[in-house]
């Protein structure tokens, strides 16, 4: 989804992917010529173009990539797929968009539903965001969870350490709660030295929603209400005004005021600008932000990139009870921010089988894991051999900042609290409701709980206009949750 510019060639694909110099054509798919397309490059649509060279290689077939602008991506996707046209072969999209999608999308191989390559995928993944209503339709090819990145420099400095403890009564460490968080970036809020204590997105249209959902999460996701953190399973009122919400909202304000003095201009890449470029100690965000710090031609604070699991709570909102749930210990919850990247195949296609083989080809273990560490594909790691390869890992981080990275990528794919983001038919008229009363919250315009429950009457609203039964279904379709 996010990544700096491209540096590696599709020859180290080809020979990471064992294709052999002479072409084979297994399977031979001569003559035959793919479209995919995806969002305008070089993220993701790198990843395409790359895997297309291998694959062709070694199918003999062709891969012919198109990408469109972002804003353009979807209504391009959705008018081929209702009308019936064979315009694409593969889609790549947003997670966001399948329920709008799956009616018009083909089965994954049953052959490619087994085997060691399917088992090495998350079972974040393979059980859910690949799901529809019982239905593989799509091959995740980016995992995409938010995690923390610190500076170790600052961190293990012996003045900080005694500093910090002086003042807050703990050990400078990475946070295990939201509290600690903030309070590492208020210690670090040190303008006068060039450095703030954090950076997340804020700017409306930038990624935004899914920072603050990342804090809401940890107060929300409830270990046994799976599925309430957007509306409530069972009736689809939404929950986004409740006190979990409300708290989470007012660490994000709090956070974007110890963040550095243009951050409510920042987007997804100028977080990995302010990290890599040593204006912060602390940031969250995508596994990008440590690919990038730990590249010492476009970072200051290489080999000081240490990795961690997003805060959590000891405190969890009961949407059923109402009441806060005090629990025996923090709760690290994991937010799947986005969810990552599905590549799927129209039904429409007239080379569905050719389609699905180079989906295969994209996202087996090889191909994908150079991706991953590849710059300019925005592939984060999705597969569990992405987090568990440190030979690949070395090439890019050193022995511990590998060791942190990995570890954080593979609790984040494989934690026993999982949050997923909202996906839903109207997803964008939900979300741009929200972005302008952050947008209005984030100035100062109003509380967090008048923001929210602006926000909240607009979603039952939207709910109401499209169908509160057929939200309901797809909204626990979404979650993973079983039909009323």
């Amino acid at each position: 989804m996010r990544r700096l510019l491209l540096s590696s060639t599709a020859a180290g694909l080809l020979a990471v992917a064992g294709v052999p110099s002479a072409l084979a054509c297994e399977p031979d798919y001569t003559g035959v010529t793919l479209t995919a397309t995806t969002q305008t490059g070089p993220y993701i649509a790198s990843a395409l173009q790359l895997a297309a060279k291998g694959w062709e290689a070694k199918t003999c077939g062709k891969v012919n990539v198109v990408e469109f602008p972002w804003s353009e991506l979807y209504p391009k996707i959705v008018t081929s797929l209702t009308s019936g046209e064979d315009t694409f072969d593969v889609v790549a999209f947003a997670p966001a968009w399948a329920p709008d999608f799956t009616d018009f999308l083909s089965e994954m191989p049953k052959n490619m539903q087994s085997g060691a390559d399917w088992e090495d995928i998350a079972p974040v993944y393979r059980e859910q965001l690949m799901v529809w209503n019982g239905k593989v339709l799509s091959q995740t090819m980016d995992g995409d969870a938010h995690t923390y990145t610190y500076r170790i420099d600052l961190f293990e400095n012996a003045e900080n350490q005694s500093a910090f403890k002086a003042k807050y009564g703990y050990d400078l460490a990475p946070p295990k709660t939201w509290k600690q968080y903030l309070d590492i970036a208020e210690f670090f809020q040190q303008p006068d030295k060039g450095l703030w204590g954090t950076a997340e997105a804020f700017r409306r249209g930038g990624q935004q929603f899914w920072f603050l959902f990342s804090h809401v999460a940890g107060y929300t996701s409830h270990p046994d209400n799976p599925g309430g953190m957007f509306f409530d399973p069972d009736t689809m009122d939404a929950q986004v005004n409740n006190p979990g919400w409300v708290r989470g909202l007012e660490e994000y304000i709090r956070a974007s005021k110890l963040a550095p003095p243009n951050a409510l201009n920042f987007s997804f890449g100028e977080v990995n600008a302010a990290f890599a470029g040593g204006q912060v100690a602390e940031s969250i965000g995508w596994g990008d932000t440590g690919v990038i710090a730990a590249d010492p031609k476009q970072s200051k604070v290489a080999g000081s990139v240490g990795s961690a699991s997003l805060p959590g709570s000891d405190e969890i909102w009961n949407y059923k009870t109402k009441k806060w749930d005090k629990q025996p210990e923090v709760v690290q919850t994991s937010f799947m921010a986005f969810g990552g990247w599905q590549a799927a195949v129209p039904s429409s296609s007239k080379n569905q089988e050719a389609a699905w083989n180079y989906i295969q080809f994209l996202t087996s273990p090889a191909v994908s894991g150079q991706a991953a560490i590849t710059g300019g594909t925005g592939v984060n790691p999705y597969r569990l051999s992405h987090t568990t390869d440190t030979a690949l890992w070395s090439k890019i981080f050193s022995e511990r900042e590998a060791k942190e990275y990995l570890g954080s990528q593979k609790d984040a794919v494989t934690a026993k609290n999982t949050a997923l983001d909202m996906r839903l038919p109207g997803y964008f008229s939900y979300t741009e409701i929200l972005e302008i009363e952050l947008s209005k919250a984030l100035a100062g315009e109003v509380t967090p709980q008048q923001a929210l429950d602006t926000v909240a009457a607009g979603w039952n609203k939207l709910t109401d206009e499209f169908g509160r039964d057929k939200q309901l279904a797809a909204y626990r379709s979404s979650m993973g949750l079983p039909a009323k």
